[in-house]
């Protein structure tokens, strides 16, 4: 009994934080930093996702009238020229508007921020890519994120069950490819579907790492759960499908996600009539 809390409560640890770096290490994740200004720290956070169908709000917090700024903008991968849009100073903040974009559109930026004779780009390297998206329902993303945690919990679980010396392991398996589907395969496609127009962008489709990544792991909970009847050794096969998934967990969210290829929406756009 001690053995079993022990293996649940090590299966919430590496879940929770596989999930939590899986998030953080995104494309999508906020970018934050500090950078000196004129002798002035001046914290930032810019946004990389943005749903809904308005223009998207691009904010630094200054409290400095003296501090002005520009923001800089282009469609992620064409050849446009940079827009440049002055930034208004209201109540502290300089604030300016990137114009709303199809769904899996993305847009890069950059700001500029001048004071006295000293001047910074944010980010310093290279632009923030925004990308957009369509509104999901609450009650979708709230269920789907719970059936990926409690789906990778069970994984998780189970393989530590792998290392009892009488495992048991069909109901665990069972529970984990049902929760891993419903999460992944059901709800991941409705979320796909409110938020860039497409049910699935994964393998043969396209390469859309995070269907291709959950479907993965289901084929092998799925070879898992044959082996559990026909293997000597099943643990072998549960044990490396548990490792596999929690691999596959470890790929930053949003990885080679949706994105609209803007060369061919204005291809269309010319030959509509």
């Amino acid at each position: 009994m001690k053995q079993s809390l022990l293996f649940w409560l090590l299966a919430f640890l590496i879940t929770a934080g596989t999930l939590v770096y899986q998030r953080v290490t995104g494309p999508t994740y906020p970018l934050s930093d500090k950078v000196m200004l004129n002798g002035k720290e001046i914290s930032y956070i810019l946004n990389r996702t943005h749903p809904g169908e308005t223009n998207h709000s691009v904010k630094i917090e200054t409290n400095d009238e003296a501090v002005t700024g520009y923001l800089l903008w282009k469609r992620h991968k064409t050849a446009d020229e940079w827009k440049e849009e002055l930034m208004l100073y209201n109540d502290g903040v300089l604030t300016a508007e990137l114009p709303h974009q199809p769904p899996a559109g993305k847009l890069n930026y950059q700001i500029i921020l001048n004071s006295g004779n000293d001047s910074i780009t944010i980010p310093e390297n290279k632009p923030v890519v925004i990308r957009f998206r369509g509104d999901v329902p609450s009650v979708v993303l709230i269920i789907h994120i719970l059936a990926m945690f409690i789906g990778l919990l069970l994984s998780t679980r189970a393989g530590f069950e792998c290392l009892r010396k009488e495992p048991k392991l069909k109901q665990i398996t069972i529970w984990t490819i049902i929760v891993t589907a419903v999460g992944g395969l059901i709800l991941g496609p409705i979320m796909q579907w409110y938020a860039f127009g497409a049910f699935w962008t994964g393998f043969p489709f396209g390469i859309d790492l995070t269907d291709n990544k959950t479907a993965l792991a289901l084929l092998f909970w799925i070879i898992a759960a044959i082996a559990l009847r026909r293997s000597k050794i099943p643990e072998r096969w549960v044990l490396a499908a548990a490792i596999i998934t929690l691999i596959v967990y470890l790929i930053p969210h949003s990885v080679l996600g949706s994105e609209l290829d803007y060369s061919k929406e204005q291809q269309q756009t010319i030959q509509s009539p």
